[in-house]
């Protein structure tokens, strides 16, 4: 069985979520700070995020754009992931 954590950001007016994988919750958490302390400055700052997997692949977006940010394990085994977000049930 495998995992990665998935930070997945939303931006404004925006329907469909950003995400990248990271294989280390270390590294999964310091995405997650930094696009967070973008989000508090609340300047266009530019992002970028580059996949581990594809080091071509990349995304970047403005951080003043960020409207929520939130990380979650993936991972192999059957069911395949925990729920993103907040939920009562694991």
């Amino acid at each position: 069985m495998f995992s990665v954590y998935v930070v997945e950001v939303n931006l404004k007016q925006n329907p469909f979520p950003l995400s990248v994988e990271r294989k280390k919750l270390h590294d999964a958490k310091s995405v997650f700070k930094r696009i967070m302390v973008l989000m508090e400055k609340g300047n266009p700052q530019l992002i970028e995020l580059n996949c581990e997997k594809l080091e071509d692949k990349s995304i970047a977006f403005l951080g003043s754009e960020v409207q929520s940010v939130q990380i979650y394990e993936k991972t192999g085994a059957i069911g395949g992931m925990k729920r993103p977000g907040f939920s009562f049930d694991g």
